[in-house]
């Protein structure tokens, strides 16, 4: 009888154990969710800015070659 107490109180404790390690990764899996989700919003951003710089940069281009032909 102890042992099947032993194998029960054991079998609890690695249940608790799996418990307390599936709501890590749960929780790990969350915090990198959005993690992800930022670093895809910074990188629509970043693709937005260099865009704009892009057409900054070519509009200057064109107006020193248009001053270059006068």
């Amino acid at each position: 009888m102890d042992d099947d107490k032993l194998e029960l109180a054991a079998l609890e404790a690695r249940v608790d154990e799996l418990i307390r390690k599936v709501d890590g990764l749960a929780n790990e899996n969350e915090a990198l969710r959005s993690q992800q989700n930022q670093l895809t919003t910074d990188r629509a951003s970043l693709i937005e800015k260099t865009e704009v710089a892009r057409g900054r940069v070519e509009a200057m281009i064109a107006r020193l070659k248009a001053m270059e032909s006068r």
